[in-house]
């Protein structure tokens, strides 16, 4: 296609006039002043440039592994008509495209899956959410379950082809799980006060999965941060009563859009 001269010669005609105006203004009240000189650029410096690099990756934390589920079939492609607790036990016998062991649950938790139809006070799948993640204008499954030690499974199902398949698997010791735009937010705890671990896990369409593109470490926010123990007059730290408003434990659904938990 040929260029649009005329247009290009019409840009370069106003942006004359428009340099003229500001360097007319210069000396004029109000007008442009120097912020002084620019700093340089600096390069990225390779350190230890004669090391070879890794061809194969130490561990594997799961990041890319999907699964079809099997006999669960999705209407329309409308998540939200599907029952929670039948993913959750449909894919107890999913096979992934590749095994690094992070989708496997604890015994114990495969035996309340398993019997949450007789035994739902015990169920450890936590309500669903709905959100699109993928970017193709259809929402996709979130769910959570509860795990010992207060850990929290994470898993996102995208309807593919008139079948589910598992895009995310992942678990934590998490403070909360969020969801913003299309992204899904998990903190976790670190061993350092005051600090918390921040993973970003976002859709990528070449491998087809969720993966973690961002994993920070942060200052916890203010708001979130335990108040100081108060002493007593001889010295003796007296650890504050919870209050009455406390609220859930780690991994528990709230109305806002966001599986959000408080330790």
């Amino acid at each position: 296609m040929r260029p649009h001269r005329a247009q290009a010669a019409t840009r370069t005609a106003v942006c004359a006039v428009a340099a003229l105006a500001l360097l007319s203004g210069c000396g004029a009240a109000g007008g442009l002043k120097s912020a002084g000189d620019a700093p340089s650029a600096v390069e990225p410096k390779a350190l230890w440039p004669e090391l070879l690099p890794a061809s194969s990756a130490p561990y594997d934390y799961g990041e890319g592994e999907t699964a079809k589920i099997p006999g669960i079939r999705v209407t329309g492609g409308d998540v939200r008509r599907l029952d929670p607790v039948a993913v959750a036990q449909a894919g107890l016998k999913a096979k992934t495209d590749r095994d690094s062991g992070l989708d496997e649950l604890p015994d114990g938790t495969v035996r309340q899956i398993e019997a949450c139809r007789t035994a739902p006070d015990d169920c450890p799948v936590l309500p669903p959410y709905y959100r699109d993640l993928t970017g193709d204008g259809r929402d996709e499954l979130v769910l959570g379950i509860r795990m010992p030690d207060q850990q929290l499974a994470v898993r996102v199902y995208m309807p593919d082809a008139g079948g589910l398949t598992r895009i995310m698997s992942t678990y934590d010791a998490v403070i909360s799980v969020e969801l913003a735009g299309r992204d899904l937010i998990m903190r976790a705890p670190s061993v350092i006060p005051g600090y918390e671990y921040r993973t970003a896990w976002s859709w990528d369409d070449r491998q087809r999965a969720m993966l973690p593109t961002r994993d920070e470490i942060l200052r916890t926010p203010e708001h979130r941060k335990a108040p100081r123990p108060k002493r007593t007059p001889t010295g003796t730290p007296t650890n504050p009563a919870p209050s009455a408003d406390a609220t859930a434990s780690p991994g528990t659904p709230t109305p806002s859009g966001s599986a959000t938990g408080t330790p």
